[in-house]
């Protein structure tokens, strides 16, 4: 998408436009007609003036985008709260300068550069574009750009970033959103996602100096002339695959597996990369879905891109492996730092794994596998394993009875990207780490969820239970009859306007009263109430959140009197209201299903209790 396809156009043309009537817009106008190079999003603005659309036009230029649980994320097109051309570049030159100001070595160590499979003709700008613009902007100062000459893992960029010792890096991709969406999400020099103070700070610097500094930062061609470019691919690509081999514990049954693997990349950047997985493990090539090995910015075979659906956006993945008689299906999400497992049970169909239910597999596995090399028992009291606070508590359990550590972050991987870091360096290991929406990391290889070594090693787990006469759901169950059933349930609710969200959560944290939380749920008494976002905690002596208050979103933790733990929390990347809600029993209790009737009662009751989803016009999710 260069200049000979009409993106990039004449700087000065098209500067004056009608008027809005509304002297603040008009000023938003023009600053983005006077900024804008490329063709196609200018004229976007131009004709929403032409037609009137105020609303619309506001939207678009009179706020910016925020940083998330996964950075900047946003719907593709016109606007200065849309990823776009010109909003990337202007990121980047914010990041550029605060990157300037805080390493006094920024000159050599330079930024790591990735790319997803995402694009918008309408808007003309593709991942591999915003990529080429992000790295434009930096050679145009003379600092070193590692820009993967080819989509790559998002997991890949953190990793170069470490092997590199690269300031920063930068990973274009909108993951598992809806294909209109892109994103900037920017990694810290330890390989984590960027956390507070970075986040706020770059979001300063950036709107500091939002005019784009010169042509060159839109020059994309700049990445093939300039000598400060590098192409990382396959120094980091030969890295990784070697030290993966750190997690293959059992290479000899791989070689000879009877199983057989489908294996879906749902249209983004995966197949090759598992392919190479499995190959480094031993095994042979999973079967890919032929109809989602390819990328596919339009995402043309599935509803949403997203493997944590289940079986409703998994259908081509079970219908191939029914043909192949393969027993284990892996889907990667389009970034492919997620993973989605599903399994044939004998007579019984498709089991497909929650989140919760496969980190109770892998945490089992990665600390079995760890006991086996570190028979002394002391080593454990080095071992740690991190999960997000709503995702399900087993870790905590096989940590209770095992004897390592445990410990729990806020939603979102950066908070366990910046704690394994803290842990590494004071000689402790965190062998897994999870968040329930089918996000994992098996060892620390990358402080980043990956679906790359969490599909290998889900493989070679099956393997060996196979050896065993077992399939994964039956060593689930073994677990729970372990370390107790652990009964979970998460989902959402759609909304829209961001309003209403306040509106739902302002009414929670009055709602006996002002000040008061409810007191019950679904006939439950409410033992204990946790809100984050104000950083009150009623469990605590003190009444304060050991966790770190975070006021960007929201997100209250319920704990009732017959042990159920419930979380209501607004996602960071989608218009949704998550709600999380887990019955945890002790070993040996195993009346799963009046555990799960309980469970059902009382998510229903939180939901229709506390959100009012018809009330609210909230739009229920569809599975």
């Amino acid at each position: 998408m260069g200049d000979d396809n009409g993106v990039n156009g004449d700087l000065n043309a098209n500067l004056r436009c009608q008027s809005t009537g509304d002297p603040q817009l008009d000023k938003a106008v023009q600053q983005w007609l006077s900024w804008d190079k490329n063709r196609r999003t200018r004229a976007q603005v131009e004709s929403l003036v032409a037609a009137g659309r105020l609303d619309d036009l506001r939207a678009r230029l009179c706020s910016r985008m925020s940083f998330g649980t996964a950075g900047l994320r946003a719907p593709m097109g016109a606007g200065f709260n849309r990823i776009n051309d010109l909003t990337v570049i202007q990121s980047t030159q914010g990041l550029f300068s605060y990157l300037s100001r805080y390493f006094a070595d920024f000159h050599s160590r330079g930024v790591v550069v990735g790319f997803d499979t995402r694009g918008q003709e309408e808007s003309g700008c593709s991942s591999q574009r915003l990529a080429k613009l992000t790295a434009a902007v930096i050679l145009s100062r003379d600092v070193p750009v590692h820009l993967f000459s080819t989509f790559v893992p998002t997991p890949y960029v953190p990793y170069a970033v470490r092997k590199l010792g690269a300031a920063a890096g930068v990973m274009i991709t909108a993951s598992h959103n809806p294909k209109e969406d892109n994103g900037y999400k920017v990694y810290w020099c330890n390989g984590a996602q960027i956390s507070s103070p970075h986040d706020k700070e770059i979001l300063r610097s950036i709107e500091e100096q939002l005019e784009p500094w010169s042509a060159s930062c839109w020059d994309e061609e700049l990445v093939e002339s300039c000598s400060l470019r590098t192409d990382p691919l396959t120094q980091i690509n030969s890295c990784y695959m070697d030290e993966l081999t750190s997690l293959c514990f059992h290479r000899d049954l791989n070689s000879s597996c009877p199983l057989k693997f489908v294996h879906s990349s749902f249209h983004g950047v995966g197949h090759v990369f598992v392919q190479q997985a499995f190959q480094t493990f031993g095994f042979a090539p999973p079967i890919p879905v032929p109809e989602q090995k390819d990328p596919d910015p339009n995402f043309s075979s599935v509803r949403c891109p997203n493997p944590e659906e289940g079986e409703s956006v998994l259908k081509l993945s079970l219908l191939l492996a029914e043909r192949e008689n393969a027993q284990i299906v892996l889907a990667t999400d389009p970034d492919a730092d997620r993973l989605a497992v599903a399994e044939m049970s004998d007579g019984c169909g498709w089991k497909v794994f929650t989140g919760n239910e496969l980190a109770a597999l892998l945490g089992w596995w990665m600390f079995f596998n760890w006991k086996e090399n570190h028979p002394d028992p002391a080593d454990t009291q080095r071992v740690y394993m991190l999960a997000t606070t709503v995702s399900s508590k087993i870790l905590q359990a096989f940590a209770r009875i095992e004897g390592f550590h445990f410990e729990e972050t806020l939603p979102g991987f950066k908070w366990i990207g910046n704690r394994i870091h803290e842990l590494s360096k004071t000689g402790n290991t965190v062998v897994f780490s999870f968040e329930e929406s089918i996000g994992f990391l098996c060892g620390s290889m990358v402080p980043e969820k990956d679906g790359v070594s969490a599909a290998v090693v889900v493989a070679e787990m099956a393997a060996y239970l196979h050896k065993q006469n077992l399939s994964l759901n039956q060593q689930l169950h073994n677990i729970y009859q372990t370390y107790g059933y652990h009964v979970s349930k998460t989902s959402y609710v759609i909304c829209n306007d961001p309003p209403t969200i306040q509106k739902i959560f302002s009414r929670i944290r009055n709602f006996d009263g002002e000040g008061s939380y409810p007191k019950m749920c679904g006939g439950v008494r409410i033992v204990h109430v946790r809100d984050v976002t104000t950083g009150y905690d009623s469990s605590q002596a003190d009444l304060r959140s050991v966790l770190p208050v975070s006021r960007s979103s929201q997100m209250i933790t319920f704990t009732l009197q017959n042990g159920v733990v419930a979380t209501l929390r607004t996602s960071g990347t989608e218009p949704k209201i998550k709600y999380y809600t887990e019955f945890c029993a002790a070993p040996g209790k195993s009346e799963v299903s009046s555990l799960e009737e309980e469970l059902r009662r009382v998510t229903v009751a939180l939901v229709d209790e506390f959100l009012e989803p018809e009330r609210n016009k909230l739009i229920r999710r569809f599975v």
